[in-house]
């Protein structure tokens, strides 16, 4: 029944203004509208929501996050825009923050300025 809609993305932010400046201006996502209850992006034709909430409690789990071609390029230029790559027991991340995992995909984790968890992957080579 849905598998022929789009789907849209939701994070949310108990700051508009820092929400906004995060995902325009250091994400790159073309900004759309700043509604009464969410800033509206296009994530490549996707589109994303940032809902406004009075308090937030970021989940410890991935919110969302986008494939790349490139990760390593993807990576560097994000951190070259202060973007800080988590690291997390357990895994070997090399010095970007980029993690691989044993088929072969790429993963970085980042958060946004609310601590909400977004990552990058890259595909397999082969993929």
């Amino acid at each position: 029944m849905l598998n022929n809609s789009k789907i849209m993305a939701f994070v949310a932010t108990a700051d508009p203004e820092r929400a906004l400046a995060f995902y325009r201006d250091v994400l790159g996502l073309q900004f759309l509208s700043d509604e009464p209850y969410a800033l509206i992006f296009d994530a490549h034709g996707i589109i994303l929501r940032i809902q406004k909430v009075q308090q937030l409690t970021p989940q410890p789990f991935t919110a969302l996050g986008w494939w790349v071609d490139d990760i390593q390029k993807t990576a560097s230029d994000l951190a070259a825009r202060g973007v800080v790559f988590e690291r997390f027991p357990g895994f070997k991340h090399d010095s970007l923050g980029i993690f691989e995992f044993p088929d072969g995909a790429r993963v970085a984790w980042f958060k946004d300025l609310e601590g909400n968890l977004l990552s990058l992957t890259e595909a397999p080579l082969g993929s």
